[in-house]
């Protein structure tokens, strides 16, 4: 049975072209060339999830034994937690297409980085650690909620970038659409994160290494990135903060969640460390 690499190569090249189909679709104004983008992206998520149910066919499990696994992995949340949002109409055609050209950016990067010849993509038995339910909920959760947070990221850095200049209604519109985006996706993501990372993520850690917590770097920075979506969600309902502010919080929150996922494998090393 397939590993999953020819589909992982066939949504590489779709989110690229992708891209700069929103781009050239965005800069020429050409909305059809959106729509084609729009179904392409469709394309290539499916290609990357026919990839990954294959690989984890033959793996055993969930595809997120190493870093090459993770690496496509983290690209298909991406794309899903784009998807997800398009049946709730929280983005209108304009956003749609800032934030998908943003998305296909992503999840292409995450997809290339994989492919690099550092990273070799054959199968590896399962150590025991891995072989647990724990583990597919605990990772696949924790996932899905940071695919929202890649959402209310690039919102963030939208509503910071249009906020300069000088105010206009259509301005003043344009970022309270950005600010109520970053609150309801960071709403809908942070209960998944919450529950992958702290709750499902204590119980695999007791079955794996006898411990509920151990103060791990991946564990750390874990909470550490979920104590700035507490506070983000504490100042946003309960203080009324907006804007600025709030949207630097949810930059914060993701940069912090990508340097939990890449950054702690590569500059600490820890029972997390993928290879």
């Amino acid at each position: 049975m397939s590993n999953g690499v020819l589909f992982f190569d066939a949504a590489t090249a779709g989110f690229v072209v992708v891209f700069f189909c929103f781009l050239i679709g965005r800069i020429l104004r050409l909305r059809w060339l959106g729509r084609v983008a729009h179904i392409l992206f469709h394309v290539a998520f499916l290609a990357l999830t026919v990839g990954l149910v294959l690989r984890g066919i033959r793996l055993g499990g969930l595809p997120v034994t190493n870093t090459y696994e993770s690496l496509v992995f983290y690209g298909w949340v991406f794309a899903f937690g784009y998807l997800a949002l398009l049946p709730f109409r929280l983005l209108t055609q304009r956003l749609r297409e800032i934030i998908g050209l943003s998305v296909a950016l992503l999840a292409g990067a995450f997809l290339i980085l994989a492919s690099s010849p550092l990273r070799s993509p054959e199968i590896v038995p399962l150590v025991p650690a891995l072989r647990s339910h724990w583990l597919a909920l605990h990772v696949s959760l924790v996932f899905v909620g940071e695919g929202f947070f890649t959402v209310s990221f690039i919102a963030g850095l939208l509503y910071l970038f249009q906020s300069r200049g000088k105010e206009t209604p259509e301005r003043t519109e344009r970022l309270e659409r950005l600010d109520r985006l970053i609150y309801q996706t960071i709403a809908i993501g942070f209960p998944f994160f919450t529950l992958g990372g702290l709750f499902f993520g204590a119980i695999w850690a007791k079955h794996a290494w006898g411990r509920y917590w151990g103060w791990d770097p991946k564990e750390t920075f874990m909470l550490v990135t979920w104590l700035v979506y507490v506070l983000y969600l504490h100042l946003r309902v309960m203080r009324g903060w907006r804007g600025k502010r709030t949207a630097w919080i949810a930059v914060l929150g993701f940069l912090l969640a990508l340097f939990t996922f890449a950054g702690v494998n590569f500059l600490i090393r820890g029972l997390h460390s993928y290879v």
